[in-house]
């Protein structure tokens, strides 16, 4: 079992949320820098037993020692929820975590492209009229969204943060890359790729929380008290 002291976030989000400045932050006026309450043994047994997986080990600490979900980055950890004896997470774009395939592996290590192998977009000048290129363009998006959104390309992965224009960052629950943080950028028809920090090493589920807490504290323009 994973054991990470999370004892003293609470303390540091509550000095964040009472500093001038502090709402500045980007995401802070949607959490207001406040965790929901930590789930219970009896309810973290009961969400697993649902999902048919266990958690990876830092995000299974965090529910139960910190909170199930709020302040966080960008827009805050989408929280779990119990909805009609269904446990499920809430937000924009949680929707993408399939709790049915959550305990299928997430097959990659590296940044992959879903769209890979498709051809490049229709170029404007290579039709006789704007109506034949607007066709042709339609169809060609239709059909990158098919590929690229399909969501085989997510098993395994548990969605926990919308940065905006539906950038997203998951947690890998099952696979080679169990416990790992991974960008989603299809928004912007980018790849799924792992997130690293400034070594290049895979950020697991506490880095990256404590990554975000780092720097809301170093982005308000006061000093922390004592």
């Amino acid at each position: 079992m994973t054991l990470i002291d999370w004892s003293d976030v609470p303390a540091r989000l509550g000095r964040l949320s009472a500093l001038p400045g502090a709402d500045a932050v980007f995401g802070s006026s949607d959490h207001g820098w406040e965790l929901e309450p930590p789930l219970t043994p009896g309810e973290l047994t009961e969400l697993e037993t649902q999902l048919g997986v266990d958690l990876p080990g830092e995000y299974r600490s965090f529910l139960s020692e910190a909170g199930r979900g709020g302040a966080g980055p960008a827009y805050g950890l989408f929280p779990v929820r119990r909805v009609d004896g269904r446990w499920r997470w809430a937000g924009d774009g949680a929707e993408l975590t399939d709790l049915d395939t959550l305990g299928q592996p997430f097959a990659h290590v590296g940044a992959f492209d879903p769209a890979h192998g498709l051809p490049a977009p229709p170029e404007e000048a290579d039709y006789d009229s704007e109506e034949a290129y607007d066709e042709a363009a339609e169809a060609y998006w239709e059909r990158y969204d098919e590929v690229a959104l399909s969501p085989e390309h997510s098993i395994g992965l548990l969605y926990l943060c919308h940065l905006g224009c539906a950038y997203r960052e998951a947690l890998v629950v099952t696979g080679p890359a169990r416990g790992q943080m991974w960008a989603d950028d299809r928004a912007g028809n980018g790849p799924l790729r792992p997130l690293r920090d400034d070594g290049g090493r895979p950020l697991g589920f506490a880095r990256w929380y404590r990554r975000w807490l780092d720097a809301a504290e170093a982005e308000v323009p006061h000093d922390l008290p004592g």
